[in-house]
């Protein structure tokens, strides 16, 4: 995503502004390219399948997090590509705002790099993600050249994951991998198993019912009539 908001100075903004609850809204530059925004849309909709029945977690992307402890928002605010703060109450919110959601920041954060964006995203983001935000998951991913890594906070510190032999990176957080399936980054179950969209799992049925009808006329049984 692009990073002009990373040296934004906000002028427009007078300094002694604070924001009153519930009504800060989400302030993000439009993402670099259509492949950007497929991927994020990807994982939000993955996990909203695999978790359509849980209420205790807010995921969201491209989504500013204000984060300042004076409430001001002309100061200290970031808007990562992917997140999810789980124990949490499940709504729709116009930003995140720590201050204003017990204090709680991203369990989980995922960047899509770009040339504009990795070393932002490699240095200082991963910084304040550890040092500030303490989130205890950090990936990131490059959809071009699929670049790939994830972090968990470790005594403070952020300390590289190990890919498993399929390439794929734990969260703990999530109780997930996180892997490249056909040049995107796609969650997978503990089993190894991918997440599907709903799309894809109603073309699974469709494959499902197709293979049995093919037996039943193997068995000289018309499908259609049963």
């Amino acid at each position: 995503m692009s990073i002009t908001q990373d040296f934004d100075t906000r002028q427009d903004i007078p300094e002694d502004v604070i924001f009153p609850p519930g009504d800060l809204y989400s302030d993000e530059p439009p993402l670099e390219t259509e492949l950007h925004l497929r991927q994020i849309i990807l994982l939000l909709t993955c996990l909203e399948w695999l978790w359509r029945d849980r209420k205790d977690f807010y995921m969201a992307g491209n989504l500013t997090i204000y984060y300042s402890p004076n409430q001001r928002k002309s100061e200290d605010f970031r808007g990562p590509d992917f997140f999810v703060v789980l124990g949490t109450e499940r709504k729709t919110r116009k930003s995140w705002v720590v201050c204003q959601e017990d204090g709680k920041y991203p369990n989980v954060i995922v960047e899509i790099l770009s040339p504009k964006t990795a070393s932002t995203d490699k240095n200082l983001k991963k910084q304040i993600y550890q040092d500030t935000f303490r989130t205890p998951d950090y990936f990131w991913f490059d959809p071009d050249n699929l670049e790939f890594a994830g972090f968990h906070l470790v005594d403070g510190k952020y300390q590289p994951l190990e890919q498993n032999p399929q390439g794929h990176l734990w969260s703990q957080q999530l109780n997930l991998y996180l892997g490249i399936h056909e040049g995107l980054l796609r969650f997978f179950t503990p089993s190894g198993q991918l997440v599907p969209t709903p799309e894809e799992v109603a073309e699974q049925e469709i494959q499902r019912a197709e293979r049995l009808a093919a037996k039943l006329r193997e068995l000289n049984i018309d499908p259609d009539t049963i």
